[in-house]
């Protein structure tokens, strides 16, 4: 496995030198735990939602649809949310102002529900979450996927790095750099493979003191485009 430092130079070689490389990193940089505790919960459950309806679907068509999503699900409040019936969950699969995909509408309250239930362990899900240590992303990506709905995957990792939570994202051309210092095989994420995937990133962060989602974005400018 190639130091930090040699990875750092590859990314600024393909990307023109390092103050272009260095201006690319500084548009996206984490929030603090304070500043992710503060959020509402409820803008939590709308960035889940929000991922869940891109996959595989044209993120422009959901940014352009999104204030009728935030008016449809009145705001995203996981208390109101989580009590809503079936019913009328099925009647927002008929209405223009949001996407009409049943399964991912229903999805929306079972994240509700998820929230509220890390709210009642943390004071607030928002608290939880940000308190997760960077060191143990696997392990938040797990609680995602078991206890969320449709947040395996790339769609939990990107809720994380879009509400500004230290993260990597399992990219394509994340996983290429990875697989191209030897840290996994294939494309296969095993349990093994994801265990091994932090203990890189963890490593790299002692070296270098940057954070995961930096060292997320060099390892793609590494190999091609950025994730």
């Amino acid at each position: 496995m190639r130091s930090f430092h040699d990875i750092r130079a590859m990314a600024a070689a393909n990307k023109g030198g390092e103050a272009a490389l260095s201006a690319l990193l500084g548009e996206t940089q984490p929030r603090t735990e304070a500043e992710l505790a503060a959020i509402g919960d409820d803008r939590w459950l709308a960035m889940f939602t929000r991922c869940i309806f891109q996959a595989g679907f044209n993120w422009k068509v959901i940014d352009a649809k999104w204030p009728g999503f935030e008016e449809a699900f009145e705001g995203f409040d996981p208390a109101r949310i989580a009590h809503w019936p079936d019913e009328r969950l099925d009647a927002l699969a008929s209405d223009a102002r949001v996407v009409r995909n049943a399964a991912k509408i229903h999805s929306v309250r079972d994240n509700a529900l998820f929230l509220r239930d890390l709210a009642r362990n943390g004071g607030s899900a928002s608290a939880v979450l940000a308190a997760w240590p960077a060191s143990d992303q696997i392990g938040l990506m797990d609680l995602l996927k078991t206890r969320g709905s449709r947040l395996g995957g790339n769609t939990g990792q990107y809720a994380l790095r879009f509400m500004g939570k230290e993260s990597f994202i399992l990219s394509a051309s994340v996983l290429a750099a990875l697989r191209r210092e030897g840290i996994v095989d294939g494309t296969s994420l095993s349990k093994k493979s994801l265990a091994a995937i932090q203990g890189a990133f963890n490593q790299w962060k002692a070296e270098s003191g940057a954070s995961l989602t930096e060292i997320s974005r060099i390892l793609a400018f590494s190999h091609s485009d950025p994730d």
